[in-house]
Parts: structure tokens; C-alpha cells; sequence
């Protein structure tokens, strides 16, 4: 009988099953982190975040996705126990190298075209967290005076137990899409230290905003994606279309798909905000206001309306953007050197590595290192016209350079959308 609940409901909103299972409990995990707040000491916190989330993935994926994520998580603990000089290298390769084994194995993007899911995309997630506990644990190590300030802030100087570095893993579910964050965030939360030593402002605002943005961004997709397959991409009509039709359908497919991450991402937003984690300090403000933006994973907005492909980071699945510039990006310059295209290039590697190694993916990152790299050159030329004076020209420009970013974004959506 409820096998037979669960597939009209899921037939009724265009999934299957299995992605109707995945969604309830990752919607779930909204009162799981509230009911965090209430266990009382600072074990049986972590021992509820990681009990927590290691319950909510057996019931999206099964047994076998618990099994997947102690993989990664026992090579990264054993690496900081056993040699704690190179653990974040080891953990980095060993990390990547079974994440992408897992890619090839799974080959999850088909899954995911045919309307299955399983236990990759969490992996991903998990995989970023555990890399960056083995490199901040290993930066311990470093005088700070040999560190940025992110480095400085992260750094670990004791190994965690056993039990805080699960529960940072599994958080009540928050490695299903993110955000990721810091071990030392996650400690300082449960231990009430830092900024959370103060009493905690209300959540229940913000949370509410975040329930509704996710409200809205899923029904704008479920009204969207029928009019905007992307499986039109490989019907002969499609081929038979002008090029403007192509490059608008091109946009608006991925303009609909967009709409899902939203959705996504402003329910995990929701979870950690209300178990206290989302919090990121006050403003500077009269009086001042509690900032979240520890859970933000996206700015809709800035999305929609970025003047150029070189702001796209700073507002697109943020965390992990944060993530690759600060265990990639700032980590491959060398001293007293500035970065240039290779580090842009090489974080953009590892980014579609992360994702699959789909020909689409790579297609996708790559071109959006060309994209980013060709922005920033624009963004000086647009310094260079307005310093001249003449505003017409410049606003020409800015307005070109802002069409242009978003057809480059809608071709190379394209190709990511598409996977293959």
C-alpha cells in the first residue's frame, strides 16, 4: 500500500520513486537538524549527528551508500593518525581516486537521465569535507606566519576523536548536498565556542525565508520543465531548428534546470540554519542583524543577473566554490608569485573531475575557465572606458559583456546539461 502511495506520488510530480524517497528525506532533514538543539551534552551531539545522517542515507540509498562513505572517511582518518605530514595530500588522491571509481562504476549521470539516483552526489560532497579536515589538520603542523588567513582560521592543531570527525562527516544528512564547511566551524559549533559562545540569535526567521525560497523555486521548475525538456536536445526536431531558436531553447533549458538547484540548495541552506550552524556573525549594522551565510550555497539573484562569467563563482554553488580556491587555487601559487590562467585552469579540472568525468562536464569547466579568464580582461577594459569618460560606450559595454556572459552560459549549459 505504500509503495503504491509513493508512486502515485512521485508519477504526480514527475520523478520516480527513488528520487521521490531521496527528496522526503532530504526535506527531512530540516527537523533533524532542529531536533539537534536539544540533545544536551557534547557527545551525544555528535553521536546524534552522525547516527542522524548515517539513518537518513540508509533510507535514500540503502545499506551499501553507508558502506561507500566510510571508504573515504576511514582513509582520511587513518592518513591524519598515522602520518599527519603528507595526510592531506594522501587524502587528497586517495579521496579522488575513489570518488571517481565510483563515477566510472556507477555512471551516474545516465542514472540520473533515466531518472534514478543513488549515493555519488552525497559522496561528492563528503569527499570535499574529509580532504579539507586531512589539509587543515596538516597545516596544524605550519607556523601561521606561513599561512593565509583562511589557512590560519581553519587550521587544526589536535586530531579529532573519532566520533566528532563522523559526526562532522554525516551532520544530520548535510552531506547530501552541502553546504560544506569547516571541521573547525563544525567543533566550535557543538562545543559553543567562537561566535556561537554567546547565546545564539533566532533561526526561525531565516529558516522560514529559506522554506519559502525552496517553496517557489520548485514550482517555477515543475511549471518550467515541461515546456523545457532537455531531452528535446536529442530529438531530430530540435535539429531542424534556426539558430536563434536553438540558442533562446538553449537558454531557457538551462535557465529551468537552474531552478532545481535552487530548490535544492535553499532546503539545505533551511537545515543548517536551524540547528544553529548557518550562523556567521552579526552585521554592522544599527542595530545589528545575525548574518547565515555560512549555509548560503547560492545567490538566485546574482546568478540571474551576473554582469560577467568572473562573478558566476562568487554566487553559484558558493561553499564549493570557496572550497576550490581555498585547497586548490590558493594552494597552487607560489610565493611572492600571482596567480595566473594555469591555476584557474587546473582548479577547473579539478571541479569537472569532481563532478564526472562526463565529456560534457569537461567541456563545461574547462570553456568556463576560457569564460572567466576572458571576463576578467572585459572587466578592465570596462575600468579603462569609464576612467576615459565617455559613458555611453561603457554602458554599451557593460551591457554587451553582460548578453555575452549569458549566452556563453547557456551554450556551455548545454554540454553540462546534457552530461554526454
Amino acid at each position: 500500500m505504500a509503495l503504491l502511495e509513493m508512486e502515485s506520488m512521485a508519477g504526480s510530480i514527475g520523478v520516480s520513486v527513488a528520487v521521490l524517497r531521496f527528496l522526503l528525506c532530504y526535506v527531512a532533514t530540516i527537523p533533524v537538524s532542529f531536533l539537534w538543539r536539544f540533545v544536551p551534552s557534547r557527545t551525544g551531539k555528535h553521536v546524534y549527528a552522525a547516527a542522524s545522517g548515517a539513518l537518513l542515507s540508509y533510507l535514500s540509498f540503502g545499506f551499501s551508500s553507508n558502506l561507500h562513505f566510510l571508504v573515504p572517511m576511514l582513509l582520511g582518518y587513518l592518513s591524519m593518525a598515522i602520518y599527519r605530514a603528507k595526510c592531506g595530500i594522501i587524502t587528497f588522491f586517495l579521496g579522488f581516486g575513489y570518488l571517481i571509481g565510483c563515477h566510472v562504476y556507477y555512471m551516474s549521470g545516465d542514472a540520473w537521465k533515466e531518472g534514478g539516483i543513488d549515493a555519488t552526489g552525497a559522496l561528492m560532497v563528503l569527499t570535499l569535507k574529509v580532504i579539507s579536515c586531512a589539509i587543515n589538520y596538516n597545516d596544524g603542523l605550519v607556523t601561521e606566519e606561513n599561512l593565509r588567513e583562511a589557512q590560519k582560521k581553519n587550521r587544526l592543531t589536535r586530531l579529532p576523536s573519532l566520533i566528532e570527525y563522523i559526526g562532522y562527516c554525516l551532520c544530520c544528512g548535510s552531506h547530501f548536498a552541502g553546504p560544506v564547511y569547516e571541521m573547525k566551524d563544525y567543533l566550535e559549533w557543538t562545543e559553543r565556542k567562537g561566535i556561537w559562545s554567546e547565546p545564539w540569535p533566532s533561526p526561525y526567521a531565516a529558516t522560514l525565508r529559506a522554506i519559502l525560497q525552496a517553496g517557489v523555486c520548485m514550482a517555477l521548475y515543475l511549471y518550467l520543465v515541461p515546456q523545457y525538456p532537455l531531452t528535446r536536445f536529442t530529438e531530430p526536431i530540435y535539429q531542424e531548428w534556426g539558430f536563434w531558436k536553438r540558442l533562446s531553447y538553449q537558454y531557457m533549458a538551462g535557465f529551468t534546470a537552474r531552478w532545481k538547484y535552487y530548490f535544492i540548495w535553499s532546503i539545505s541552506e533551511a537545515s543548517i540554519i536551524i540547528c544553529g550552524l548557518g550562523f556567521s556573525g552579526w552585521t554592522e549594522s544599527s542595530p545589528p542583524k545575525p548574518k547565515w551565510d555560512r549555509a548560503k550555497n547560492v545567490d538566485i539573484l546574482g546568478v540571474e543577473f551576473a554582469k560577467s562569467a568572473v562573478q558566476i563563482p562568487l554566487v553559484w554553488n558558493i561553499q564549493v566554490s570557496t572550497w576550490l580556491r581555498h585547497y586548490v587555487y590558493d594552494r597552487l601559487i607560489q610565493n611572492g608569485k600571482k596567480p595566473g590562467f594555469f591555476q584557474l585552469l587546473a582548479t577547473q579540472t579539478v571541479s569537472a573531475v569532481w563532478h564526472g568525468l562526463y565529456p560534457g562536464y569537461i567541456i563545461f569547466f574547462v570553456q568556463s575557465a576560457l569564460m572567466i579568464a576572458g571576463s576578467r580582461g572585459t572587466d578592465l577594459t570596462i575600468l579603462v572606458i569609464l576612467w576615459l569618460g565617455n559613458l555611453f560606450y561603457s554602458l554599451l559595454h557593460i551591457t554587451l559583456v553582460f548578453l555575452f556572459s549569458h549566452l556563453q552560459m547557456a551554450a556551455s549549459s548545454a554540454s553540462k546539461n546534457g552530461v554526454s
